[in-house]
């Protein structure tokens, strides 16, 4: 076993997530990805920001969903993945059925989906706290979720472009580490086969 791979243990949460490892790399390159264009892209209008939420918000709980069902069959329940996958997809469909929303709505829902997000990527990293070392990191991503859902619904009236970097940022610092864990994963996967 490599040193990489070697901090992780071989429980079934673990289990489930390495043999899905993909699933978490799309999630995380989607992010990182919908963060590069909030930069690159300094016209953005609030329709396209909305638009762009929705596709990663959708795609992310489509990932999220898939993962929970093909590692269903373990005896280990992943309903914090489930929970946090119909969260996104839902997050995602209404930013598709109401893309007219004023800028204020669409600050104060983003704030409200990184909260709850936060939490169940924190319950996510707890229960996985068994099976893998180094968790803290998982728990740092919640817990940066949280904090930036916080901020986000405590002053939702910031400037609309310091709001497209903010958001931009957060996909990014949300999106690398979890690319990061999916090819930590692949490689425990790899190794346990």
């Amino acid at each position: 076993m490599s040193t990489e791979t070697s901090s992780l243990t071989t429980g079934p949460i673990l289990q489930v997530l390495s043999a899905n490892w993909w699933l978490l790399l799309l999630r995380g390159i989607i992010a990182v990805i919908f963060g590069v264009l909030t930069f690159i892209w300094p016209s953005l209008s609030l329709l396209t920001l909305v638009l762009l939420f929705g596709v990663y918000a959708f795609l992310d709980g489509i990932f999220s969903l898939v993962a929970a069902v093909m590692g269903r069959h373990k005896s280990t329940p992943l309903w914090w993945l489930i929970v946090s996958g119909l969260i996104s997809l839902a997050a995602g469909i209404v930013a598709f059925l109401f893309p007219g929303i004023t800028a204020l709505v669409l600050v104060i829902f983003i704030g409200a989906w990184a909260l709850v997000r936060g939490i169940f990527e924190i319950v996510g990293a707890i229960r996985l706290r068994k099976e893998i070392d180094n968790e803290w990191l998982l728990i740092a991503i919640g817990v940066l979720s949280v904090i930036f859902g916080i901020a986000i619904l405590v002053s939702p009236g910031a400037g609309a472009l310091a709001l497209v970097w903010v958001i931009g940022a957060y996909a990014i610092i949300l999106g690398l580490p979890m690319i990061w864990l999916a090819f930590r994963l692949r490689k425990h996967n790899k190794a346990s086969s």
